[in-house]
């Protein structure tokens, strides 16, 4: 179970949303995609296009060739104390073959859309054709969203616990928006929510859905707007790993030249922890991501070093205080009042 935490707009985690559903076409799953927001014809008319291999290391090696052509550049401005030291990787880890590559700048065919199974739940048109149903104290839209994929995974054969004859295929389950007033949840809108264990149950079922079924399920959720933050903490400790995206846009950071090169941070608040004591914890903490013409990347953040003798000493101050903002890594050291400390 993927938990995503929506930017403030909602732009990257529908990204990244799309990219999940891409990808089980590609491979061939089955998809089951609920929404109350877009229509799921919608949403799988606007997945990107799969990269060819050949054509992702053409883009690797021209973004390859503008790394180069700027270390060229900086070594003549870089003190001689630097060049001695370890270059720092970019991308989180080194290019290895694992899943496929997608333009973001092109549609999938539909050609490759029909060429797999996929199912959707659109809530607005499940209100319309069955009568209003609550059980145990969830709401009626998570309850019937529950029922709908219980079904599915008993007829479509995804059930671990029940042998089945034919070939075994694997369900992806996105579910958009979840916790929003658009699932009739009130948790976006007081502190003291009326029904604020709903999502909770849900999730929990969800878990158990997936823990004995051949299916894996993205959920993306405003939890910026959800102010008691015992919810999310329950949310949390009832998914497998937890995903926040920070967008730069409206932010003082969207004009910070620290920041220049990307559009927001991921953190990573929870990884998963199946079939043991502790789980992997990354050698990073500090993730960014881009969006370049083509394609959408989650890169290391490092801050640039001070080339400038011109810059007067406020706007040092300002760098400094923007530096402090980062959790760990190079911002973390930044703790010099008049200059960034490297």
């Amino acid at each position: 179970l993927v938990f995503t935490e929506e930017d403030k707009y909602g732009l990257y985690s529908n990204l990244l949303f799309k990219y999940f559903l891409a990808e089980g076409i590609v491979c061939g799953h089955e998809l089951f995609v609920a929404s109350a927001k877009d229509h799921p014809d919608n949403i799988l008319k606007e997945l990107p296009a799969p990269l060819l291999d050949d054509t992702y290391g053409k883009e690797l090696g021209d973004e390859a060739a503008a790394v180069k052509s700027e270390d060229l550049q900086d070594s003549m401005k870089i003190a001689w104390r630097y060049q001695n030291l370890p270059k720092m990787e970019a991308s989180p880890t080194s290019y290895t073959k694992f899943g496929h590559y997608y333009d973001v700048s092109k549609k999938m065919s539909p050609e490759l859309i029909q060429s797999i199974k996929w199912h959707s739940f659109y809530l607005h048109e499940e209100l319309s054709s069955q009568p209003e149903m609550k059980t145990c104290n969830m709401n009626g839209a998570y309850a019937r969203l529950l029922q709908s994929l219980q079904r599915i995974i008993a007829q479509g054969g995804f059930d671990g616990s029940d042998p089945q004859k034919k070939q075994k295929n694997v369900l992806r389950i996105g579910i958009q928006g979840l916790g929003s007033l658009l699932w009739g949840d009130d948790i976006c809108c007081s502190d003291t929510p009326e029904d604020g264990h709903s999502l909770t149950k849900f999730l929990y079922v969800l878990r158990g859905l997936l823990r004995k079924s051949l299916s894996a399920c993205i959920i993306t959720v405003p939890a910026h707007l959800i102010q008691n933050k015992a919810i999310m903490e329950r949310v949390t400790n009832l998914s497998d790993m937890v995903v926040g995206l920070e967008s730069f846009i409206g932010s003082e950071r969207e004009t910070n030249p620290l920041y220049k090169d990307y559009h927001g941070l991921v953190h990573v608040h929870q990884i998963p922890r199946l079939n043991s004591l502790i789980c992997d914890v990354s050698d990073t903490k500090d993730l960014a991501f881009r969006l370049k013409r083509k394609l959408f990347t989650i890169e290391r953040l490092h801050l640039p070093p001070d080339l400038s003798d011109t810059v007067s000493r406020a706007s040092k101050q300002d760098l400094a205080g923007s530096a402090k903002l980062l959790s760990s890594g190079c911002g973390a050291m930044a703790i010099g009042k008049k200059h960034l400390d490297f």
